[in-house]
């Protein structure tokens, strides 16, 4: 599975960085997430998946590769 984030439409609430922290990070300056890892290991995808789930802006997808 591939992680993808759209960080034009994120609000920065910081959701998903507190449910995978392995997988998402927030910027100093302006707080927007970004992706640390792309494609994460199985174990951390039901944590991927809620980060999804919660996400206000919906600025996250996860994509088959």
């Amino acid at each position: 599975m591939h992680v993808e984030l759209d960080e034009p439409k994120c609000v920065a609430s910081g959701q998903c960085v507190l449910v995978a922290p392995e997988v998402f990070d927030q910027r100093d300056e302006d707080g927007i997430a970004f992706v640390i890892d792309e494609n994460p290991a199985e174990e951390t995808l039901d944590d991927v998946r809620e980060a999804v789930a919660i996400c206000p802006a919906a600025a996250i997808r996860l994509a088959d590769r």
